[in-house]
């Protein structure tokens, strides 16, 4: 990431929301946004961009709270509790709506039954990188190095359960490989140690590990999406190495069951507005995010259909919390 990217996303993540005057059915006070992941993590720097923007559109003031801890989940309890008057809302991780849960075996967990879907906010592509002394510039490479290596490569992942270990394990289970895992607190703990050496390789959302490939830091090997990312279009998929492989993240934003539908259906509006601004689309294509336009409807399906896959994923590769 050249300095001016740099300096620009430091200076909107730092950036105060701004008290406005209010319009339309909405809460007469500030709307807390509850964000359960790390600030400046891949899903926290795109909601940030979003609200600022709904903040602006709206004339009111969306002040994002970090509410961290067990995968998301703390985070997501606290929204579940919260009000249903439209004065939280979250912006949730497919991980923490969808697969931890099943990993820490949370028996018949189901996050629509305690909050209501507003919209998707943005799929995130993810990478694979390795640190140079490695010595791979492929995932070939990479994974003949494995196999002739079993178990003494390690990679790095956020936590047990965290998107970076559920997609690593299916790399695993794609191509009988073993990799020793290496669980951090948090995704830049994680790649900070990559960069250093310390972890070989890991699984990180690009907007999070492009910096890093900018500076030689770690050798990109290839996305996990099923196309090529145009910020790095010579950079080819995993699929074109191990056919059928894909993986992405996405986030969603939710509010307790209950919250007014004349809220829901603004808040739809309003998010889909802000992820078409071109400003907004080009400050997250930046990050390799690719944000689409949908209904509340959408993202429940998206919950549901993304919990029955990563089911079948974590039951495969035997994936347990720890």
């Amino acid at each position: 990431m050249n300095p001016p990217r740099r300096i620009a996303l430091a200076c909107l993540l730092a950036a105060p929301l701004v008290v406005w005057g209010q319009t339309g059915p909405w809460p007469s006070g500030p709307i807390t946004v509850i964000s359960p992941v790390q600030a400046g993590s891949a899903g926290d720097t795109t909601l940030r961009v979003v609200m600022q923007k709904m903040s602006e559109n709206m004339n009111h003031s969306f002040a994002v709270e970090n509410v961290v801890g067990a995968a998301g989940m703390i985070g997501l309890d606290r929204l579940s509790r919260s009000r249903p008057d439209g004065t939280t809302i979250g912006g949730i991780s497919d991980s923490t709506l969808t697969y931890v849960p099943i990993i820490q075996k949370r028996a018949n967990f189901n996050p629509l039954d305690t909050l209501d879907p507003v919209g998707v906010i943005a799929p995130s592509t993810w990478v694979l990188v390795a640190h140079p002394s490695v010595g791979v510039k492929t995932v070939d490479e990479l994974v003949a190095k494995a196999k002739a290596r079993p178990g003494q490569l390690n990679y790095a992942s956020s936590g047990m359960g965290s998107s970076h270990h559920v997609v690593m394990e299916m790399f695993k289970a794609a191509t009988g490989t073993r990799l020793l895992h290496i669980p951090y607190r948090g995704a830049a703990a994680a790649l900070a140690d990559v960069q250093g050496g310390q972890v070989q390789v890991m699984f990180s959302a690009l907007s999070v590990a492009l910096g890093a490939i900018e500076t030689g830091k770690v050798v990109p090997l290839a996305v996990a999406s099923t196309t090529r990312t145009p910020l790095l279009p010579q950079l080819p998929t995993v699929a074109e190495a191990v056919p059928g492989f894909s993986f992405g993240t996405w986030s969603g934003m939710l509010v307790p069951k209950g919250t007014p539908p004349a809220i829901v259906e603004r808040l739809n509006q309003e998010l889909n507005k802000a992820i078409q601004d071109p400003q907004v689309a080009a400050t997250l294509a930046k990050l390799g995010v690719t944000p689409k336009a949908g209904t509340p409807k959408d993202l429940g399906d998206l919950i549901q259909s993304t919990r029955t896959k990563m089911k079948k994923v974590i039951q495969t590769a035997n994936i347990q919390a720890e």
